[in-house]
């Protein structure tokens, strides 16, 4: 098939994945689609609930190319399934027609999973960090049984200054702002390696990678946990603290209601606590870099339309200055524990 010159002449992969694309990609796989196609809230690759003929709705992902090599989207699908056959309550790949879980059109690598309905968690509820913790736990356990050979670990000192040299030699940050944000920087690395250094040595495993509520989904008393696409090796804090919220006060005791379920199934290093921060100060800083990477992708200026904008800028540095005094704070502490 002749590809059509307008196509070709795309500035963005993802210009080349038009609806005819993604239905013969389906149909190639094995699917009997109706024709039906809504694009669904996704970034970072392209995913759609597809209609067919006489079954549910399914819903495929098309993987962003260059992101992920091959092999590494086959560990995201090989834990998926091994979590799955553990009976932890995951959303893995479906096998395709080819008894693959990872199909191929074109330049495109694309999974299909089955759809399911649900809400996020409330994790101002005792009882559900309480039985996020029991799953999380479970969760931790199959992680722990093999590493990872082709994802790659959180290195949160590396990580931030990976993505703060991004910005700045891609001239993301105003000029105006440069002195604040270069003499600010520095200070977080800093106070990042000194709480690393109270953490001692970590024991690293098989996460999920992006364990925060809008990933878990509820529905008649079941949790559901979705999206291991990022999925990589890390401490165990990674998979929690995006659940906690409110003050040190609130997040301690909500620490508390996920580690009384995890320590059920798993143990818990509680020196792990001391991560917290430098985890928040890395995935704020690689996020900016994430939006920059991604600014030639269409879909990013039109949904981040403030990005890159002084305002921006100005507020980040403000969110940086409050993280240097959380570093400078003691851990947050679990009630009735240290």
């Amino acid at each position: 098939m002749t590809q059509d010159p307008a196509i070709a002449a795309s500035s963005h992969p993802y210009d080349a994945l038009t609806p005819d694309m993604i239905l013969d990609a389906m149909e190639d796989a094995g699917f009997a689609v109706s024709g039906r196609l809504f694009a669904l809230n996704s970034y970072e690759n392209r995913v759609y609930q597809v209609g067919l003929d006489e079954s549910p709705p399914v819903i495929t992902k098309f993987y962003r190319p260059g992101r992920w090599t091959e092999a590494e989207i086959r560990e995201e699908h090989d834990f998926s399934l091994e979590l799955l056959q553990a009976d932890i309550p995951v959303v893995a790949p479906m096998q395709l027609d080819s008894g693959d879980t990872l199909g191929r059109h074109g330049d495109f690598l694309f999974a299909v999973f089955q759809q399911h309905g649900g809400q996020a968690p409330d994790t101002s509820v005792a009882d559900t960090l309480y039985r996020l913790g029991q799953w999380l736990g479970q969760i931790h356990n199959i992680g722990a049984l093999r590493p990872f050979t082709h994802r790659p670990g959180i290195a949160l000192l590396d990580g931030i200054e990976t993505s703060n040299r991004l910005l700045v030699e891609g001239g993301w940050i105003p000029t105006d702002l440069r002195p604040a944000w270069d003499s600010l920087i520095p200070d977080l690395q800093t106070l990042c390696a000194a709480r690393i250094d109270e953490a001692g040595p970590i024991d690293t495993l098989r996460l999920h990678g992006d364990c925060h509520a809008g990933n878990i989904l509820c529905r008649e008393e079941q949790m559901l946990f979705v999206d291991l696409d990022d999925c990589r090796s890390g401490p165990a804090i990674q998979d929690m603290w995006l659940l906690l919220n409110g003050d040190d006060l609130e997040r301690g005791s909500q620490l508390g209601e996920l580690l009384e379920g995890y320590e059920m199934f798993r143990d818990f290093n509680r020196r792990e606590r001391h991560l917290i921060e430098p985890l928040r100060c890395y995935r704020q800083i690689a996020h900016s870099a994430w939006l920059a990477k991604r600014w030639d992708d269409p879909a990013f200026p039109r949904f981040f339309p403030w990005f890159g904008q002084p305002r921006f800028w100005s507020d980040q540095i403000l969110s940086l200055r409050e993280q240097l005094s959380a570093l400078q704070s003691p851990a947050i502490t679990v009630p009735g524990q240290y």
